[in-house]
């Protein structure tokens, strides 16, 4: 296991230099960090980004606002699971010129809009986030709905001194509204809840990365269940974004798991393990994502499906997860 600790007052990302704060190195329940100094310094290596899973009964949708210094990289996607027709809407801005992303969590709306392409990620009180885009073909318009009391999971990964990473991963995040496609409106909870997973990202990366992150929510056994797993990019850092989430309350796992899957098919099931999780994501759907432009070269294989097994909480009671749905995601980038 790994000693962690865990953050409640305000405290600044980076520094005076604009280095790493040590002093933010740790995880939390709630917003208290302020990442608005990631930019001063060391252009090239800053990354930041809102990006937003929901999965319905019957559709799947991602929205991803984004800056990489050099670029400003964008897309918008949706998925029919009875069809098995997607949507898809990408852009890429040099310099990320006409990107709007706020300094810290909350601080703000995240925006971006093309001619083909409008993406809006906007906090609109009580801890609820409005998320509309635009693509030939689509219209979003989802209100995604914490609970009341419900926690997220804060991490600053520390590299070094001057690569780290702050993120935020909510999940379990009760979903509701339209998804418009080639004109006729879908509720994207139609037939059942839908749930939102939130991935927010402030930070300075190494130019050559390699993850894994995965998600799931659900009700089991009468519990509102929320899944947060990663693995690759924290190894040696000495911090883990693994938690169990049961009704909102964050059980912060602090150990390295072992993801285990075939990376010649995809599709087969993701074995995911430790000493306070042992559970299985069946996929079926693998959303492959490929980038090679100039210094920035992207892989990404998605795999949604359906999660079981458990996790155990702080108090040792393992948590059954069958029937959760979600993703987990093998991904390397040279950015």
């Amino acid at each position: 296991m790994i000693q962690e600790t865990e953050l409640t007052a305000p405290v600044a990302l980076t520094d005076a230099r604009g280095n790493l704060n040590r002093a933010a190195v740790g995880y939390t329940r709630a917003q208290v960090h302020d990442t608005s100094g990631v930019t001063r310094r060391a252009w090239g290596r800053n990354k930041r980004w809102e990006y937003w899973s929901v999965i319905g009964p019957r559709f799947l949708v991602s929205i991803t606002v984004s800056a990489v210094d050099y670029a400003g990289v964008q897309e918008v996607w949706v998925f029919d699971r009875e069809s098995g027709r997607q949507w898809h809407g990408s852009a890429i801005m040099p310099f990320a010129r006409g990107v709007e992303l706020p300094g810290s969590l909350g601080g703000g709306p995240a925006r971006v809009a093309t001619k083909n392409l409008s993406a809006t990620v906007e906090p609109v009180g009580g801890g609820a986030w409005r998320l509309t885009a635009r693509i030939p073909g689509v219209e979003v318009d989802l209100l995604a709905t914490p609970p009341a009391g419900s926690e997220a999971l804060g991490v600053v990964v520390p590299w070094s001194s001057t690569r780290f990473q702050y993120t935020v991963k909510a999940v379990a995040i009760p979903t509701t509204g339209t998804v418009r496609l080639d004109g006729a409106g879908h509720a994207i909870d139609a037939g059942g809840p839908a749930w939102g997973v939130l991935d927010h990202g402030r930070g300075r990366w190494p130019y050559d990365v390699r993850w894994n992150w995965a998600a799931g929510s659900g009700v089991v056994d009468g519990r509102r269940v929320g899944i947060q797993l990663g693995a690759q990019w924290t190894a040696g850092t000495g911090a883990t974004e693994n938690a169990l989430f049961v009704d909102g309350r964050l059980h912060k796992i602090s150990e390295e798991l072992a993801f285990d899957y075939d990376t010649t098919d995809y599709l087969k099931p993701w074995h995911v393990r430790g000493e306070r999780a042992d559970l299985v994501l069946t996929p079926f759907h693998d959303k492959v994502s490929r980038t090679a432009l100039g210094v920035i070269s992207t892989r990404t294989d998605q795999c949604f499906g359906h999660w079981t097994g458990w996790m155990a909480t702080d108090a040792g009671e393992r948590v059954r997860v069958d029937g959760a749905v979600g993703f987990a995601e093998d991904v390397h980038n040279r950015w």
